[in-house]
């Protein structure tokens, strides 16, 4: 009796101690994926984006020059080029708080920021050159065009990969936990069973015992035992496939959604000041077409495209994807995205984002084709224009459809991480360990008088 009331002892905290450890790690890895490596690779993607977009904006101003028909346009750019700047400053913030433990993070992140101040300082001065100059659009003086060159290389070469090393990192993280706590979970969940099934296994070998020799048909304290080590076996596993469900959700579901959007958004900004160096600089257009087309793969990869061709081939697989959504003949972030729908609304939102690249991607055929024809005015027009059918109000719709996407993915990654926290809060914690304590001593309590009997 003694042996049996020891064991039982013994599995049921071997039990409890493995239910805390796979439980805790679980809520230790729902952790690090949910409240630190994903929302910091989302952060360090969206300072790729103002950083993007910042550029494009000083693009523009140079395209702009001192044409009075601009004006507006021209106010409205500089607008925005200081919500970026602002917008990229508060990232940088947030990027460099989070990576303090990280040297490779720490060493990127120095280097936008000593980078980013003379980056800003380039583009003032490529500014002030052309307000000197009062430049014809789409004809910037050739010391403006220098020091945007500058500022442009510098952001290219300096800035935008230091950024991207803090994403790629953040998300090896994401990618190396979530596969150590899904194995870890699914190991856990057996040791979890087994350990369950042994501790009722020696309950039940105990009140047969007492049963038989003593003539206790029912020990009170055992049989309550029983049923809570039960109740708390079942509560366990239940948890455990849980914390494994939400983990499925929160990285594969919608990680990777927000992830592969959040890049996308960063290219197709980058492919918009494409247009614009383009168009402003006249001795590097061959190598900003390339850029365009590199950056179009990126996005929406079509195997054998040219920029002449992208558009008609496109236009193809998405036609054929259109008839039968499960059909994703194209790669890139948005073929990543379009294979990876899984929540409500998100396939009609991934639609509408493949329906505006495409019109997008028109609107940069004509672009191209008026400059070719030597109607630069009319293509720069056509570009920064924000009027409905002109290159700038269409890319707003992509903007718009690519945010509304993401958002969705967003809100589900939010929802299980948030479910997993509720799930293994403190007061799971405490309910489990007062159970334990409960059972082992209701153990006790149970073989106590019979033990007595032998004193």
């Amino acid at each position: 009796m003694r042996a049996l009331a020891g064991l039982c002892l013994m599995t049921l905290l071997a039990a409890g101690a493995t239910t805390a450890t796979v439980l805790g790690g679980g809520r230790d890895g729902t952790d690090v994926i949910g409240h630190r490596a994903a929302p910091q690779v989302v952060r360090s993607a969206d300072l790729y984006f103002a950083l993007n977009d910042m550029d494009a904006q000083a693009a523009n101003l140079l395209l702009f020059g001192a044409d009075p028909d601009y004006a507006a346009l021209r106010k409205a750019t500089l607008d925005t080029y200081e919500q970026r700047r602002t917008q990229a400053d508060n990232d940088l913030q947030r990027v460099t708080e989070a990576v303090a433990g990280d040297a490779a993070g720490q060493r990127a992140v120095q280097t936008v920021i000593g980078e980013l101040g003379r980056y800003e300082a380039l583009v003032a001065r490529a500014q002030l050159l052309e307000d000197q100059a009062h430049a014809s659009a789409g004809r910037p003086s050739a010391d403006a065009l220098a020091a945007y060159r500058q500022a442009t290389d510098l952001l290219r070469q300096q800035l935008l990969p230091a950024v991207d090393e803090v994403t790629k990192a953040n998300a090896v993280v994401v990618e190396r936990n979530y596969t150590d706590q899904r194995d870890a979970l699914a190991g856990g969940w057996w040791g979890i069973l087994v350990t369950g099934l042994l501790a009722l296994a020696a309950l039940v070998g105990l009140q047969r015992l007492l049963a038989v020799r003593y003539r206790r048909l029912v020990n009170v304290p055992l049989a309550v035992t029983t049923l809570l080590t039960l109740a708390g076996l079942v509560t366990a596993l239940t948890l455990a496939s849980r914390v494994d469900h939400q983990l499925v959700v929160a990285k594969s579901n919608s990680f990777d959604s927000v992830i592969a959007l959040s890049r996308a958004r960063a290219v197709a900004y980058d492919l918009n000041a494409d247009e614009s160096r383009y168009l402003t600089d006249p001795a590097r257009a061959a190598a900003y077409e390339q850029s365009f087309l590199d950056k179009t793969q990126s996005f929406a990869r079509v195997d054998g495209a040219t920029l002449a061709s992208y558009s008609d081939k496109l236009a193809a697989l998405a036609d054929r994807h259109r008839a039968d959504h499960g059909q994703v003949g194209f790669g890139g972030y948005l073929g990543d995205e379009l294979r990876n729908i899984t929540f409500a609304g998100e396939q009609e939102a991934a639609e509408r984002v493949l329906a505006a690249f495409q019109q997008y991607q028109r609107d940069d055929r004509k672009i191209r084709e008026l400059n070719a024809q030597g109607k630069l005015k009319e293509a720069v027009t056509f570009d920064t224009g924000t009027t409905p059918g002109q290159s700038n109000a269409d890319f707003d719709v992509l903007s718009t459809a690519l945010d509304d996407t993401q958002a969705i993915n967003q809100r589900a990654f939010d929802g299980a991480v948030a479910a997993t926290d509720d799930d293994l809060d403190a007061t799971t914690a405490g309910l489990g360990a007062a159970a334990l304590a409960a059972a082992l001593a209701l153990t006790a309590l149970g073989v106590r008088p019979r033990l007595r009997e032998f004193a």
